[in-house]
């Protein structure tokens, strides 16, 4: 595959958009929270379609299923 080279000039870039910053503070990422070990029921189907998009995102699929309830709860907790 042959690689295009770009050439750069010295023109004017147009209108810039400033956008927020969203990312969290580097302390934000460290997950150190208390998890609690439970066995759950779930569907084969509800299963299949996590371990499915999980592999998809190159993840785990209880760590999907984790940020999901972790985002339900959060929304109707505050």
């Amino acid at each position: 595959m042959k690689k295009h080279k770009v050439k750069y000039t010295n023109e004017a870039i147009g209108a810039v958009k400033l956008v927020a910053d969203f990312l969290p503070k580097p302390e934000e990422l460290v997950l150190k929270e208390e998890t609690v070990k439970i066995t759950l029921l779930l569907t084969k189907d509800s299963v299949d379609f996590f371990k499915q998009k999980a592999k998809e995102q190159h993840t785990h699929y209880q760590t999907m299923i984790r940020a999901l309830l972790e985002k339900y709860t959060e929304h109707f907790q505050n």
